[in-house]
C-alpha cells in the first residue's frame, strides 16, 4: 500500500538488520525446500515415466508394487518438510520477528 510506504515504523523495520537477515534465511530455506521438493516429486514422476518396470515389481507374493511404497514416501516427505518449515518459523522467524518489531517500536 501507498500509505505504508511512508510509515515511519515501516521504515524503521526495513532498515533492520534483523529484518534483512529474517528475509534472507526465509528465502533461502523456503527455496532449498521447494529444490528438494520438486526433485522428489518429479523423480517419482520421472520413475513413472521411464523406469515402470521397476515401479510395477511386486513387493513379495502379494499384489504391491514397489510403485505403492515410494509414492507414499513422496507424500511422508511433503508432510516432514512441512513439519521442518513450520518448526523454524516457530522457532526462529517468530522470534525474529518479536525483536524486529520490539526495535520498531516508537
Amino acid at each position: 500500500r501507498m500509505s505504508d510506504m511512508n510509515d515511519p515504523v515501516v521504515a524503521r523495520i526495513e532498515a533492520n538488520p534483523k529484518y534483512q537477515q529474517l528475509k534472507r534465511k526465509r528465502s533461502s530455506f523456503g527455496w532449498l525446500l521447494t529444490v528438494l521438493m520438486l526433485l522428489v516429486y518429479y523423480g517419482y514422476i520421472g520413475l513413472i515415466a521411464f523406469d515402470k518396470e521397476l515401479l510395477a515389481r511386486p513387493l513379495g507374493a502379494g499384489v504391491t508394487t514397489l510403485g505403492i511404497p515410494i509414492g507414499l514416501g513422496v507424500i511422508a516427505f511433503t508432510v516432514i518438510i512441512t513439519g521442518l518449515y513450520v518448526r523454524r518459523a516457530n522457532d526462529e522467524y517468530d522470534r525474529l520477528t518479536a525483536e524486529i518489531l520490539k526495535d520498531a517500536a516508537p
